[in-house]
């Protein structure tokens, strides 16, 4: 009896120690998974740090397709309207008609 008992023993604590290196190796590796998924190169925080870049980018081109239009606009007018283009020379680089007189005043 004494020899079972202590071959049973044995064996649960074989047991034992295999369960824990298993659960061991298990743990390790979904600890190693969580961490490469969450900061590795094509982690969670790199793919929201991309998304945010993706935001300000779409921003800026936004903006500088309105200030395209506005300028495309102003060329129009510029080349097609000849009221705004005496108005442009003349507010934006004092010209005059033969004639008159132009006033600046400084503020």
């Amino acid at each position: 009896m004494n020899c079972e008992n202590r071959l049973r023993k044995q064996v649960t604590s074989e047991i034992k120690k295999r369960r824990l290196i298993f659960y061991t190796i298990v743990f390790l590796s979904l600890l190693y998974l969580v961490i490469s998924f969450t900061f590795g190169e094509a982690g969670f925080l790199k793919y929201r740090e991309l998304g945010e870049k993706k935001s300000q980018l779409a921003r800026e081109i936004k903006e500088i397709e309105t200030r395209n239009a506005r300028l495309k606009s102003e060329v129009k007018l510029l080349k097609e309207d000849p009221f705004y283009l005496e108005k442009h020379a003349r507010e934006d680089f004092g010209m005059a008609k033969p004639d008159e007189y132009v006033f600046k005043y400084e503020q």
